[in-house]
């Protein structure tokens, strides 16, 4: 029995790490057709970089995986993709070629309401 839960190829799993790493992330799309390669495609850094990821599986060969990261050829080549199954090679790229992973410097940044502990126990 094999389980996707916790693989890079899963949208959920791919926007929670960058996502913790402190990128602001947004799902685009993941109703690709049956035959297409295209799994998923994620908007990283929206506002700022600008940053599109789409997850690729069965696209050169079965069980294949590869992201394709796409900003109209300012900070990626046009068509740069990585083939990978590590989320720390993506983070990497993105790092490197300066994606902002500070989420106040974002104009999509909402600070989240602080939690209060007692207010639930009263």
């Amino acid at each position: 029995m094999s389980t996707s839960k916790n693989k890079i190829r899963t949208p959920s799993y791919f926007m929670k790490r960058l996502k913790d790493n402190g990128f602001i992330v947004w799902r685009i799309f993941s109703n690709f057709g049956k035959h297409d390669p295209r799994r998923w495609t994620v908007l990283v850094d929206p506002g700022y970089s600008s940053v599109f990821i789409t997850c690729f599986t069965n696209k050169e060969f079965m069980n294949d995986i590869m992201f394709e990261l796409s900003d109209g050829g300012i900070l990626f080549n046009r068509n740069f993709s990585i083939k990978t199954d590590s989320i720390e090679v993506i983070i990497r790229y993105l790092l490197d070629r300066g994606v902002n992973n500070n989420p106040t410097k974002s104009p999509y940044y909402t600070q989240r309401p602080k939690y209060n502990s007692e207010a639930t126990t009263k």
